[in-house]
């Protein structure tokens, strides 16, 4: 609940602006319960607004009111829809001068794009299909994506035609870098575009051909950040406490290799004390050509459980917080060591099944995969171990 979306927004908006009407663009898989949070903080004086999300995101209650245009896109690739959005917001905000309040979570570069001259959606597709198996993080991904758009990157600025505006944030990147979460609609990098010689020929080619965009002129508005993932890690140490669980809080940036971090977690509990066990992040996956089912939390987790295979009193969940991994519905997997040994009895291997990005049929036929539909919130991943001894 820590970090919920309609939580989150409904306390801030106690907090101010104090704007007699309020105009809300709202962007990202947590859009929709932030959304709902400020509905019930604004009460009437909320005017009109533009919620963009993923289609398993909504909320009935928002299609409902009729002051709220809900827009269903694409994610984690840009679709057809995503460029909808993007036309359909650059119109939204021209209709108005009023002030305007963005609510933006992690998810927002696939799920609204307004692409660059001589920029087609499959080359966006494309893109971001190599980006989201290359292993790069989430910064190098989203200052290649800011290339390819007309409104990340702070472009979305010249749209605001100098009206009030502030923008709340849940970020999903580490170091919380406004520039960064939902690709920096509303916030300019200053940054020289990293260097692309590593970057696959097709790719670099497509880049180069791409105009340089002028730097927005207006104004950056007010950011506020909400919520992070060390907001969620703090809840968790609470919970645990107040049930007198012992807990150890490990490394809060996780990132490098899902296979590898998942590896090393189990290495460390081998002579880990009793009690829970805390590490959040965000590794990363290196899909071969044509990937099977899952997503880093459950490529983690079942590395996890090849090496803690055979250990009784093992126990590790992997999951992100917004309640999907990768392209998956799992939120992640719940393992232990006895997880290698129920996949194998319906005749998977785990190590073949790593080796093809394939983690997810595993874990389905060993009975670890954890499901929870969308959570109202998106704060990068969770891993959390108990040692019972």
């Amino acid at each position: 609940m820590s970090v919920r979306g309609d939580r989150l927004v409904r306390t801030a908006a106690t907090q101010g602006p104090d704007w007699p009407a309020v105009y809300i663009l709202a962007i990202g898989k947590a859009a929709a319960t932030m959304l709902d949070g400020a509905r019930d903080g604004f009460g009437s004086r909320l005017q009109r607004a533009l919620l963009i999300t993923r289609a398993d995101h909504m909320m009935s209650s928002l299609r409902e009111d009729a002051r709220i245009e809900v827009l269903a896109s694409g994610h984690p690739l840009p679709t057809e829809g995503s460029l909808a959005a993007g036309e359909r917001m650059l119109g939204w905000l021209q209709a108005s001068t009023d002030p305007l309040l963005v609510l933006l979570s992690g998810g927002a570069s696939s799920l609204v794009e307004v692409p660059a001259p001589g920029i087609s959606l499959g080359d966006l597709q494309g893109v971001n299909r190599w980006l989201l198996g290359s292993g790069l993080d989430i910064h190098r991904m989203n200052a290649i994506r800011k290339q390819l758009s007309r409104i990340k990157g702070g472009q979305l600025l010249e749209y605001l035609g100098g009206r009030t505006v502030q923008v709340w944030m849940i970020s999903d990147v580490r170091g919380d870098d406004p520039a960064v979460i939902g690709s920096g609609l509303l916030y300019p990098d200053d940054a020289d575009m990293a260097d692309i010689s590593d970057l696959p020929e097709e790719l670099q080619n497509l880049l180069k051909d791409i105009p340089v965009m002028a730097s927005p002129s207006a104004t950056v508005p007010e950011h506020r950040l909400l919520a992070n993932l060390q907001t969620a890690c703090a809840a968790l140490v609470e919970a645990a406490r107040e049930r007198d669980l012992p807990v150890q809080v490990h490394d809060t940036e996780l990132d490098g290799d899902a296979v590898e971090t998942g590896r090393r977690l189990a290495g460390e509990l081998e002579q880990a004390p009793a009690g829970l066990h805390l590490w959040a992040g965000e590794a990363t996956v290196k899909l071969p050509a044509q990937p099977g089912r899952g997503g880093r939390n459950q490529q983690l987790a079942l590395a996890a459980a090849m090496a803690m295979s055979g250990r009784p009193g093992n126990y590790l969940l992997a999951l992100g917080t917004d309640g999907s991994d990768g392209s998956t519905p799992d939120a992640g997997a719940l393992v232990d060591g006895g997880s290698v040994a129920r996949g194998e009895l319906a005749g998977l291997d785990a190590g073949a099944s790593l080796r093809a990005a394939d983690a997810g049929a595993f874990l389905e036929a060993s009975g670890d995969l954890v499901s929870t539909g969308p959570t109202g919130t998106n704060v990068r991943d969770i891993v959390i171990a108990m040692i019972v001894k």
